[in-house]
């Protein structure tokens, strides 16, 4: 089952700079402190007064507004994912030979429990969810973390070697890993996203995805979407130390899952199951890649055949993906704010065949709308585009869509979908673009848009 706690005791006694006090940064100092380090945290922006109520009353010192020198008086730097690799106090560190590693990789130190991590540009969080609640349905104590729900950091000292820990994992906590090595490893697609963080390489983005199964061996499990053109090259020499599981809904594969004649086979060493289509809860064909991973890597993880549908019957999604918000006038509304990337609102596109009033824009990534241009042509009778990224949207896709307006802001795009969507219509919030010009992050965009809708 691999090796498991392979830090403990190697932190006591270190100074340990933590950069970033958000979620994952805060774990970490937590995790760090009950190991014995001695823990300083820096943030370049400010630090809201209760964290900092808190930090004091842990007795960590602290620094906002900028890294000073203080911040480099360390033996190790743990960072968090929202730093980018590029800061000044990161490329300092390393000029002064000081290590920095990821907060997941601090965390894969102190775990006691097998991984199963999940990456890719789009579905990662569906399948983690997934993955976990088959898994957790087993009635094995099942820790869902990551980039989903609570840091790893936050967990990793209270896992057992009997429980499990399902991972999402995105490529900024990647970046920084040593050591980590998951039981079970998911690339679902590789797609451009977070250009930004990587000089516009998508290149360096597909490395650093490519880094969750470096460090797996022997007996350790790497599942593949073999249908996605960025991972296929990686079958062969790149995988031949461990085993490969590959997913596909094209053609038949050997080992790992596969659709035929509408069921979905899952083979591996453990036996062969299948499981209708018509059984899966979650709306697209994209979903089915993730479906396909998730009950692959729960039967990897020993989960019986009839767990895995059992507990299939009984998942409800994922907030902010495909989210059905409520049917008003005939129309039904779905909440699709965690769409940040031009793929995922593909995937969106192509999950109905109803007319579709799209809500879009946001803070544009840099982002090339070209290839939703069909399938707004086909599927869109409204474009209404919000935020910083509206003429963009409206200069690249206006002219595919039926029609298409710019609006201020969500508000006033609620109400005007409401205005002028037609009884059989999906108005569906899908943006394209981070929510940062008008919201904290996906999850504040999309609890707006529910509540407005709630009150049509």
């Amino acid at each position: 089952m691999g090796l498991y706690r392979t830090g403990v005791g190697e932190m006591s006694g270190k100074r340990v700079t933590v950069i970033g006090a958000k979620r994952s940064g805060l774990a970490a100092a937590r995790l760090l402190r009950d190991v014995g380090a001695r823990v300083f945290v820096s943030d370049a922006g400010s630090i809201d007064e209760e964290v900092l109520t808190e930090l004091a009353a842990l007795g960590f010192r602290t620094e906002s507004g900028g890294h000073t020198p203080a911040a480099l008086e360390c033996d190790l730097i743990v960072l968090s994912p929202g730093v980018p690799s590029q800061s000044s106090v990161v490329v300092e560190a390393r000029r002064n030979g000081i290590p920095v590693i990821s907060e997941i990789e601090l965390a894969y130190r102190h775990c006691a429990a097998p991984i199963v991590a999940i990456t890719g540009s789009n579905g990662k969080t569906t399948t983690t969810s997934l993955a976990g609640h088959l898994v957790g349905g087993s009635g094995r104590r099942t820790w869902v973390a990551g980039n989903i729900g609570a840091p790893f950091s936050g967990v990793a000292l209270d896992t057992k070697d009997g429980d499990a820990v399902v991972l999402e994992v995105s490529s900024f906590q990647l970046d920084h890993i040593e050591r980590f090595r998951p039981r079970v490893s998911a690339i679902l697609n590789i797609t451009p996203d977070h250009l930004d963080r990587y000089g516009g390489s998508f290149e360096a983005y597909a490395a650093s995805k490519r880094r969750i199964y470096e460090n797996q061996r022997d007996d350790d499990a790497l599942i593949l979407n073999v249908d996605d053109e960025m991972l296929q090259p990686l079958v062969g020499p790149t995988t031949d130390r461990l085993r490969l599981h590959e997913i596909s809904l094209d053609r038949e594969v050997a080992q790992g899952g596969f659709l035929h004649h509408e069921v979905l086979v899952i083979r591996t060493e453990e036996g062969e199951m299948q499981l209708p289509v018509e059984e899966v809860p979650l709306k697209g064909r994209h979903n089915l890649y993730n479906t396909l991973a998730a009950a692959v890597a729960a039967r990897i993880m020993e989960v019986r055949s009839d767990v895995i549908r059992e507990s299939m019957a009984s998942f409800k999604g994922v907030p902010h993906r495909l989210e059905f918000v409520r049917e008003h006038d005939g129309v039904r509304y779905y909440n699709d704010s965690k769409a940040t990337n031009v793929n995922a609102v593909w995937y969106a596109l192509e999950s109905f065949t109803e007319p579709i009033v799209l809500i879009a824009g946001g803070r544009d990534k840099g982002n090339d709308y070209g290839p939703l241009r069909n399938l707004v042509r086909r599927r869109v009778r409204l474009l209404i585009a919000i935020g910083e990224g509206a003429p963009k949207l409206i200069d690249e896709l206006g002219s595919e869509a039926g029609r298409a307006m710019e609006v201020g802001d969500l508000d006033t795009a609620v109400k005007t979908a409401r205005v002028l969507a037609q009884e059989g219509d999906v108005v569906l919030l899908s943006p394209a673009c981070a929510s940062f010009d008008q919201f904290d992050n996906y999850e504040h965009r999309g609890d707006s848009f529910k509540r407005l809708v709630a009150s049509l």
